[in-house]
C-alpha cells in the first residue's frame, strides 16, 4: 500500500547545526584546556582536569544530539524573532558597563533590570527602575558585606555603607 500523503523533505534546521557546532566548540576549548592541567588525581584518578572532560564529552554528545535533531526536522517552527526586546536587553548590559564604576553596582545593575524588564513589556519605568536598584542594593550588601567579595559601590552604597 502506498501512502497518499505527498512526502515533503524539509531542509536541515540551520541554527541547530550552529549550535550544534558552538557546543562543539566550547567541548573542544574544555578537552584541549583540561589537557594542559596536571592530571594530579593520585590512588583515585580524579584531579582537577576530570569534571572539564566529563563536561565536554557530554557537551560533545549533546552536539551530537542536536545533529540528529537537526538533520531529522525534530525542533519545531520557531517564531520570528523581534528585534526591539533584544537591543533593549543589549542596552541595559551597555549602559551597566558604562556606568559600573562611575554610579556604582546598584544603580547600574538598577537600569540594566529596568531595561531588561521594558523588554519583556513592563513598559512603567517609573516602577522597575527603583525595583531593580532595591534587588541589585540587596545583591550588593549580599556580595560585598557579608561575603566580603568586591563589587563597585557608588553613592548609594557609600550613603549605607560610609567606609564600604
Amino acid at each position: 500500500m502506498s501512502d497518499l500523503q505527498p512526502q515533503t523533505k524539509r531542509r536541515p534546521d540551520g541554527a541547530a547545526l550552529v549550535i550544534a557546532a558552538g557546543l562543539a566548540v566550547i567541548a573542544g576549548v574544555m578537552l584541549w584546556d583540561s589537557a594542559r592541567l596536571a592530571d594530579l588525581g593520585g590512588y583515585s584518578g580524579v584531579g582537577p582536569a576530570s569534571v572539564p572532560r566529563v563536561v565536554a564529552f557530554c557537551l560533545l554528545g549533546l552536539a551530537g544530539w542536536t545533529v540528529l535533531a537537526a538533520l531529522r526536522g525534530d525542533f519545531p517552527e520557531r517564531p520570528p524573532q523581534r528585534v526591539a526586546p533584544v537591543l533593549w536587553i543589549v542596552a541595559g548590559l551597555a549602559v551597566q558597563l558604562l556606568l559600573l564604576h562611575v554610579a556604582g553596582f546598584s544603580i547600574a545593575t538598577g537600569i540594566l533590570f529596568a531595561c531588561t524588564a521594558f523588554a519583556f513589556g513592563k513598559r512603567n519605568l517609573a516602577m522597575t527602575l527603583p525595583i531593580g536598584i532595591a534587588f541589585a542594593f540587596v545583591v550588593w550588601v549580599i556580595f560585598s558585606q557579608l561575603l566580603m567579595l568586591h563589587l563597585p559601590p557608588g553613592p548609594l552604597e557609600h550613603l549605607f555603607f560610609p567606609g564600604g
